[in-house]
């Protein structure tokens, strides 16, 4: 059985330590939410900008492996300066 979260008077829910953990979510981390057939979601720690988050998410384990495009992006960040 999974983990049960408890909806607020205002929508909103707080996600426990040890899921945050499972994410590999930290401080100032952004969550992306895929909303799935039935009702269900799919949560997932957000890429970070620029080429400091394209090497973070090489540190993680936990972290969705990124894919050819965000490492073409990341990559022309830094070769722009944007990084």
């Amino acid at each position: 059985m999974g983990v049960i979260l408890t909806v607020t008077a205002k929508g909103q829910v707080t996600f426990r330590k040890e899921l945050l953990e499972h994410l590999g979510a930290g401080p100032g981390d952004q969550l992306e939410v895929e909303m799935l057939p039935s009702g269900r979601v799919e949560v997932r720690v957000a890429p970070k900008e620029g080429i400091e988050g394209f090497f973070g998410c090489l540190k993680s384990p936990l972290a969705k492996a990124p894919s050819i495009e965000e490492m073409n992006d990341a990559i022309a960040a830094g070769w722009a300066g944007k990084s």
